[in-house]
């Protein structure tokens, strides 16, 4: 998972010294699909708001089940 994490960090880094040699900025890019870097920040932030109660809720039932199975599991040798 880090090895992918990295490569998608190195690829990113290209991307961007690729896009800033060509003087184009993520201003540019947002203004052309209409969005604003604050109206792009206030759709984050009511996505996590959305996703933040719907992990919790759904761990409630999620955790308890896994923690029965793992206990019922019969033992490995």
């Amino acid at each position: 998972m880090l090895s992918g994490l990295f490569k998608i960090a190195l690829v990113s880094l290209i991307t961007g010294a690729g896009l800033s040699a060509f003087d184009i900025t993520a201003a540019d890019i947002l203004a052309d699909l209409g969005l604003t870097p604050e109206s792009v920040l206030a759709l984050i932030e009511r996505g996590v708001a959305w996703a933040i109660p719907n992990i919790v809720l759904g761990s409630m039932v999620i955790v308890p089940i896994w923690l029965v199975i793992y206990l019922l599991r019969p033992p490995r040798s």
